[in-house]
């Protein structure tokens, strides 16, 4: 065992968190068995202000409401890197810290969770209304009803259902299951596929979203779930990718995060992260972009609802220039 200090990995307590914390823990053993790891749970402000509005812009709330504190712990140097979920990562890092790697991508997808249509049961009323495996977007009734607090999700529902109703949720990812469940009147929701398979969730043959047992006893019975491909519904910037941020100049972490980074990946986000600065936004603008790298050629997808109706953009360039793209996207859509 290595006499050296161990590298502390600074993380959420939340259960996605954990579980990609782990991840990232047990994928640095493998690549540096001669080191140690240990895990740093950080409470953020995202996870005290579990009855905050996530769809309305508070002008009163912290930019990197899941990220913040986590970076306090690496500049006090309490904590040698930290994990995030890329999506919750703003663009703008503090003096002194830099973006050290990123992992490969998971499923970029979302994922519409909705109710199975009810076997009928003699004298009882439906507990609302279900549907039947395969459901879209736009094969959702006219009026439904959709549970989500993301500003990119909620414009992209109206874009393919005018007549929708979008409502806000919170807490993890049980929990908002649970609540799916338990409110008839709410018809879907959306959730990423990497969180819910980092989770242990799984989509069955069939539809039906089956979870791990041991850790979520109460998993709600008769949820279908259908993946969302991007040109029903575009992902959010650095959705499914893991970022690994690090102290500058940091040599310990700083080889780390060379080994562990995952190329093509990284240029991805490159190229999204660089249109949602040149938009001048965060997670929460009604704005998305996915980049995909094939052979030389990134390919760049972008969205923007905010000046009406819905601006999009397909770009093509070299890998090597992904952030000059993504500006050059966000000139378009801007």
């Amino acid at each position: 065992m290595s006499t050296e200090a161990p590298i502390r990995i600074a993380t959420r307590g939340s259960p996605l968190a954990l579980a990609q914390a782990n991840m990232v823990a047990a994928t640095c053993r493998t690549a540096f068995p001669h080191l140690r790891f240990e895990l740093k749970i950080v409470k953020t402000t995202g996870d005290k202000l579990q009855k905050a509005s996530m769809a309305k812009a508070d002008p009163s709330l912290p930019k990197g409401l899941f990220t913040k504190e986590l970076e306090v712990a690496l500049l006090a140097g309490e904590a040698d890197l930290a994990v995030h979920s890329l999506k919750d990562l703003p663009t703008d890092l503090p003096a002194g810290l830099e973006l050290g790697a990123v992992l490969e991508r998971a499923d970029p997808r979302d994922v519409l969770v909705y109710r199975r249509s009810p076997m009928p049961s003699p004298g009882t009323p439906p507990a609302g209304r279900g549907f039947a495996p395969g459901l879209t977007l736009a094969g959702l009734p006219a009026d439904a009803t959709v549970a989500t607090s993301s500003t990119r999700r909620r414009e992209q529902v109206f874009a393919a259902r005018p007549g929708a109703t979008v409502v806000e949720i919170r807490g993890n990812v049980g929990t908002r299951l649970q609540k799916l469940a338990d409110q008839p009147q709410w018809d879907a929701t959306l959730l990423a596929a990497a969180g819910l398979a980092r989770l242990g969730f799984v989509i069955q043959p069939d539809g039906r979203l089956t979870g791990p047992v041991t850790s979520n006893p109460g998993i709600p019975a008769g949820l279908l779930a259908v993946p969302l491909s991007p040109e029903e519904m575009l992902p959010c910037v650095g959705q499914a990718a893991i970022g690994l941020e690090v102290r500058v100049g940091d040599e310990r972490t700083v080889t780390l995060g060379a080994r562990l980074n995952h190329r093509d990946t990284f240029r991805c986000v490159t190229a999204e992260r660089a249109f949602l600065h040149a938009m001048g936004g965060g997670c929460q603008s009604p704005v998305a972009a996915f980049a995909e790298v094939a052979g030389e050629t990134l390919r760049l997808r972008g969205v923007s609802f905010r000046n009406g109706p819905a601006r999009r953009a397909i770009l093509r360039g070299s890998p090597d220039e992904a952030a000059a793209l993504g500006i050059k996207l966000a000139a378009l859509l801007g």
